[in-house]
């Protein structure tokens, strides 16, 4: 079964940059869909962007033309790469494959 480890996560102030990083303990990237998801505090989990087996990516709308979701199916690693980070985009960021999930890395927008 697929491992995910994301990291990455820190504090930032608002406008700053984090790119965020999930290792799988397998090529799973080349053949599934990965997706990264973040749970703000006292909030559900919700979806942030999708990038498929081909290359195409999604976006939910609060982060689309900020945030960029890439992976590297040699390393089997993949990326989220966050700018202009806004406070609202404070939570616990999670990379999901199929139905397996990372442990999370937290990421704190503030000034």
């Amino acid at each position: 079964q697929v491992q995910l480890v994301e990291s990455g996560g820190d504090l930032v102030q608002p406008g700053g940059s984090l790119r965020l990083s999930c290792a799988a303990s397998g090529n799973f990237f080349r053949n599934h869909i990965m997706n990264w998801y973040r749970q703000a505090p006292e909030k559900q989990r919700e979806w942030v962007a999708s990038i498929t087996q081909l290359g195409h990516t999604n976006y939910a709308d609060a982060v689309k033309g900020r945030f960029t979701i890439s992976r590297d199916t040699v390393e089997n690693t993949g990326y989220l790469q966050m700018n202009s980070l806004k406070p609202e985009d404070t939570g616990i960021y999670y990379c999901n494959v199929i139905d397996t999930w990372g442990q999370g890395t937290q990421v704190a927008v503030s000034s």
